[in-house]
């Protein structure tokens, strides 16, 4: 399966992709994450091209010091269901163990239900957990 690590050239295709599967908030730059991601030595954005070169298939994936996280998995609606959603799931897993991390950890909003039982077949588990957070700038959504 051809998935590979994105190049600076891909922003546009990547952040089209992630619209397409309503991964893409008001109050995030997907350009920008994007763009951090593959200029960082922790973190990067992996892609799958299908036969016709075009980028059906992404994923970011991030070491904070502490854990992996892994963000923005999205595939092609036309050609979900057949394996490439745990295939890129398994490319970001395998990025974090080359570099010694030991766990993964993403984060589902609640409007994207679905994606809990994928992640669930994955093998994550729901965490007892509380997140917080707080604005820092003005791309508040509130």
């Amino acid at each position: 399966m051809p998935i590979r690590t994105a190049k600076a050239t891909d922003e546009a295709a990547v952040v089209r992709l992630w619209s397409s599967c309503e991964l893409v908030v008001s109050y995030n730059d997907p350009g920008l994450d994007f763009m951090n991601a593959v200029s960082s030595s922790c973190s990067d954005v992996l892609v799958y091209e299908s036969e016709d070169d075009e980028i059906s298939g992404a994923v970011m994936v991030g070491y904070d010091g502490h854990r992996g996280w892994l963000y923005y998995v999205a595939i092609a609606p036309h050609i979900r269901g057949n394996g490439i959603g745990r295939k890129m799931v398994e490319a970001a897993e395998h990025w974090l163990r080359a570099r010694d991390v030991s766990k993964a950890q993403l984060l589902v909003r609640d409007t994207n239900p679905n994606a809990v039982s994928f992640y669930e077949h994955l093998g994550f588990e729901s965490a007892p957990r509380v997140v917080m957070g707080k604005w820092l700038n003005k791309l508040n959504p509130s």
